[in-house]
């Protein structure tokens, strides 16, 4: 292993560039603007109006505003961010991932201008970018590939006969780019023009590029990628792989290294299937080689990222390496200090994306305001976030919030630390996946590392992707921990009032009452101190007429202890204010309210002829006019948000009475959309 300041002082012996440019945002740009102070490097972020909250801003030495928020006119302008680096005297722009990490153009616009750009060569971007080139490429290298088709000809006629060859279920890909825009699983052949259509859209919004490559669906196969670095010197190393098979509308969620089917020899032949594929197209700087492995553990040739991927942590807990260090150090124009034989692997790591985003919902992201974000701080967990409280999610960027990963001497210990350590983690005021993150973990099928790519759709019914808390004791915790705050605030105010008071009526038994509704579920309170202990509450539902005793100890601000019936429960919360309180109670989070003199009306009620906006986001097409029949399933509309694109379809047969909304409109959630009249 080599230490960061052993790497440090490799590169000062270069002197090509003593500053970067961050041309990306959140935790990515965190992270790289981290490595690169430890490294003495001068740091410049980028910034729009819908991101000037964000951390990365205040962590670089100089941050510039590029525009509003829209990516077109900022984080994807080529031309603006090169002018920001020559405004700010950048020597160097460091892409991280997503954006402009894999434009070609973007990477020779950086060259052309005199600057170092931050990872492979733009002519190994345009190779590798493409899908359909890059296989071409992989298969004249001798690297095993699946069976598909990556032809010039883009006709709906030549893609529908190669689809027939190929044989269902089959997958559609943009040539451009991954991170699973522009992909579409098909099943049957009825579905394919439909599909064929939404992926084109999705990946000319996305890459630039409608063009598309189909490919043999392996539906039940591993997705394990390899971690290459390649100096300037011939010298391409793997850093062993990454298991990335828990994915949902085909983008990875929980990753891991190593993989729990991994063998050395399958570690060593797909590692040098890598590197053959690096050296194929002259390969500079870190790059990752994706596969699929059935379970006979052939491997297949996916596709080449070629930049750091957002999964990268779990590869640095393992190996010891700091992979954005050796970026800068290849970019500098250094050796790779290490050989292969010095690269082995340690322990196992988990790492767990949480996303702004509802699993109850088909995983729609959600944009809006993170009122309380707290994660934990201790050994065997590592955080990579970009995000502070009362920062506001824009609809303009991916929903992603933060990385958790898990690390121990063995699998189990980096499991149980990544349950941990996402159960610590206080997260309100924006729907997340940290609880069906925390549920997978807990499935046995990933417990015994026996999964897929399938293991969502498998584990999972559409009812049971999160557990919404019910239970009597859930909210006594609730109303204990806010009576307790209502009366440490009114005893702040006092003056010269004993603590033995607290509590305390000269008219008997002193009583609480709280009011909540969750769900259907109606909860009416009363809460009894009791007299000899502390912190110690009566509660009895009204409604029910069931009792039950508990003590609950505020910790500080955000974090509570129950003592129930000799077992401990942990609990993180957040006061909105005096009536709504956030509370996270064994992992599982939502808002409270106090409904005692707080009383609001109900919610509108939506016929299912009222088709209404999933989220906010940009509506792309309106695809029926008034007047017009529509069947059950028929597309409607589509609407982008995100950066995805989303069919809306009708949940009826009948006919269209009325159109509230065009292509081209911003949408909110809950905007009704169409009116459709039953027949």
């Amino acid at each position: 292993m080599v230490d960061i300041n052993s790497l440090r002082t490799c590169i000062s012996d270069f002197h090509k560039f003593n500053s970067v440019l961050i041309a990306n945002r959140g935790e990515i740009a965190c992270r790289i603007i981290k490595t690169a102070n430890k490294l003495g490097y001068r740091t410049i972020s980028i910034y729009t109006d819908a991101d000037k909250k964000s951390p990365h801003v205040a962590l670089a030495d100089e941050a510039i505003n590029i525009g509003l928020g829209p990516v077109n006119a900022s984080y994807l302008d080529i031309n603006k961010i090169i002018d920001v680096a020559k405004q700010t005297n950048a020597q160097a722009i460091h892409p991280g991932y997503g954006f402009l990490s894999e434009n070609s153009n973007f990477a020779k616009a950086v060259e052309l201008a005199g600057l170092t750009f931050i990872g492979p060569k733009s002519k190994a971007i345009a190779l590798m970018g493409s899908k359909s080139v890059s296989k071409k490429k992989m298969i004249e290298a001798k690297v095993p590939c699946i069976p598909g088709y990556q032809g010039d000809d883009q006709s709906d006629n030549t893609l529908l006969k190669s689809a027939k060859k190929i044989g269902f279920p089959l997958m559609i890909k943009a040539s451009a780019g991954g991170g699973g825009r522009g992909m579409r699983l098909v099943n049957q052949v009825d579905d394919l023009k439909d599909a064929l259509k939404i992926a084109r859209a999705e990946a000319l919004n996305a890459f630039g590029s409608s063009e598309l490559i189909l490919e043999k669906a392996f539906v039940n196969a591993r997705h394990i990628e390899i971690q290459i670095i390649s100096d300037a010197y011939g010298s391409h190393l793997y850093f062993g792989e990454r298991d990335c098979s828990i994915q949902r509308r085909h983008q990875k969620v929980i990753e891991e290294s190593p993989s729990p089917v991994m063998t050395k020899m399958l570690r060593e032949k797909m590692g040098k299937a890598a590197v053959c594929a690096a050296k194929a197209v002259d390969y500079t700087n870190a790059g990752t080689i994706e596969f699929l492995v059935d379970d006979q553990l052939n491997y297949y040739f996916l596709e080449m990222n070629t930049r750091i991927q957002v999964e990268h942590p779990v590869t640095e807990m393992v190996t010891g390496y700091d992979l954005i260090a050796l970026q800068f150090l290849v970019a500098q124009g250094a050796k790779l200090p290490m050989k292969q034989s010095d690269i082995a692997i340690t322990g196992h790591a988990i790492e767990a994306r949480i996303y702004a985003e509802d699993p109850n919902n088909d995983f729609l992201p959600n944009a809006g305001k993170i009122d309380f974000w707290d994660p934990p701080r201790f050994d065997g967990v590592r955080i990579d976030d970009g995000v502070v409280t009362g920062q506001t999610l824009s609809t303009f960027y991916d929903p992603m919030i933060a990385k958790i990963v898990g690390f121990g001497e063995n699998r189990e210990s980096a499991r149980q630390k990544l349950i941990h350590g996402l159960t610590k983690t206080a997260l309100f005021g924006i729907k997340n996946n940290k609880q069906f993150l925390i549920e997978c973990l807990r499935k046995p099928s990933f417990i015994s590392g026996d999964f897929r790519t399938d293991f969502i759709s498998k584990e999972f019914q559409d009812q049971d992707k999160t557990v919404e808390p019910k239970k009597l004791l859930d909210i006594a915790i609730v109303s204990c921990i806010q009576v307790i705050r209502e009366t440490q605030n009114l005893y702040a105010q006092t003056l010269c009032v004993s603590e033995l008071l607290c509590n305390w009526t000269n008219a008997g038994c002193l009583k609480y009452r709280k009011l909540y509704m969750v769900g259907d579920d109606h909860f009416d309170l009363t809460l009894s101190p009791d007299a000899n202990k502390t912190n110690t509450f009566n509660v009895l539902n009204l409604s029910t007429s069931e009792k039950l005793s508990l003590t609950v100890e505020i910790l500080d601000d955000s974090r509570a202890r129950c003592l129930f019936e000799r077992n401990i429960i942990e609990v993180a919360f957040f006061e909105l204010n005096v009536k709504q309180i956030y509370c996270e109670i064994n992992g599982v989070s939502r808002l409270y309210e106090d409904m005692i003199n707080n009383h609001q009306g109900g919610k509108r009620i939506v016929s299912s002829g009222t088709v209404v906006s999933p989220m906010h986001g940009s509506l792309l097409e309106v695809n029926v006019n008034i007047g017009e029949n529509v069947v059950e399933g028929q597309l409607l509309a589509v609407l982008e948000a995100m950066k995805m694109h989303y069919e809306i379809r009708a949940e009826i047969s009948g006919q269209v009475e009325a159109v509230f909304s065009q292509k081209g409109d911003q949408i909110s959630a809950d905007d009704v959309l169409l009116e459709i009249k039953d027949r």
